[in-house]
């Protein structure tokens, strides 16, 4: 199997062009977060905006909406109808579906409901242009994964172990004991790009490519790593580039950050919030200014 190195960031991440604005950098649609969840969506919003994205738009429960928009002033907020225990109404579909974005990042912190169930079914179905889905995007998916087949663009998902467990129908020991092999069966029978989290994250997709990453370190084990991740994928998916490329270029990028602040902090202390920071260090280190 090959392996992830910093070109793969370098073909993700061209030169940015001189004569640049957001309008020509990507624009992405992120629906995450609820009552009692808004960090994972705060994570995921501040990695995709620390790797180059030109618009981002947040969607998020109204009751949430004040404390997101303080954590990322830079995010253009979409409040919406929520329910009674702070959960986007599946109301809120037809809404979602009519925005403008070049990509959509969906399920950080968005939680396991009927609502949210019929929202992400929906918004996978009709969504017409690449999407990320994480954490409960999958779990709502879990118990139908044939929407993935309906998908009417790209997709990639980001699952750790517990998470493609689910979706297989068996235990994250399995998982473990046969990575790449189940990474590899997954992208194939559903046509998605598959980031199977862990030590040595696992990139595959639909056409047999796979790759494993060579960066990363334990002190990463933390909630809210792999929303930074999430966050990321998305963010290099609405600039343009092939799914593949991106998610292996994002998965790359992610470890190296990881690294940078261990070296800095310790893996013991550190948190998402610090691989997020030493983003910008870690472009810079793949040649990326």
């Amino acid at each position: 199997m090959e392996r992830t190195d910093k070109n793969i960031v370098k073909k993700a991440l061209p030169k940015r062009p001189d004569d640049a604005h957001k309008g020509t950098m990507g624009t992405l649609l992120s629906i995450c977060g609820s009552y009692g969840m808004i960090g994972a969506g705060i994570l995921s919003s501040m990695g995709a905006l620390r790797c180059g994205l030109g618009l981002l738009k947040c969607a998020v429960p109204k009751s949430v909406y004040p404390i997101a928009a303080a954590a990322v002033p830079e995010a253009v907020f979409l409040p919406l109808e929520e329910t009674f225990s702070g959960k986007t109404d599946c109301d809120c579909l037809p809404f979602l579906l009519a925005q403008k974005a070049d990509a959509a990042l969906l399920g950080c912190g968005l939680s396991v409901c009927d609502d949210t169930r019929s929202l992400v079914d929906g918004f996978v179905r009709e969504w017409d242009k690449p999407m990320v889905l994480d954490a409960d995007a999958l779990n709502c998916l879990a118990s139908d994964l044939s929407v993935l087949k309906s998908a009417k663009a790209p997709v990639i998902i980001t699952p750790h172990p517990a998470e493609m467990a689910r979706l297989i129908g068996g235990t994250a020991k399995e998982v473990n004991e046969n990575r790449a092999q189940t990474a590899q069966d997954f992208a194939k029978r559903y046509g998605v790009v598959v980031v199977l989290k862990g030590a040595g994250t696992v990139i595959a997709s639909p056409d047999g490519k796979t790759l494993l990453n060579t960066t990363g370190n334990s002190g990463m084990a933390t909630g809210g790593s792999g929303d930074v991740l999430a966050g990321m994928c998305a963010s290099l998916l609405a600039q343009g580039k092939t799914p593949f490329d991106c998610a292996a270029a994002a998965v790359y990028l992610h470890g190296t950050a990881g690294d940078l602040a261990a070296k800095r902090l310790g893996k013991t202390s550190m948190l998402p919030r610090d691989i997020i920071d030493e983003i910008p260090n870690a472009l810079k280190a793949c040649g990326i200014e």
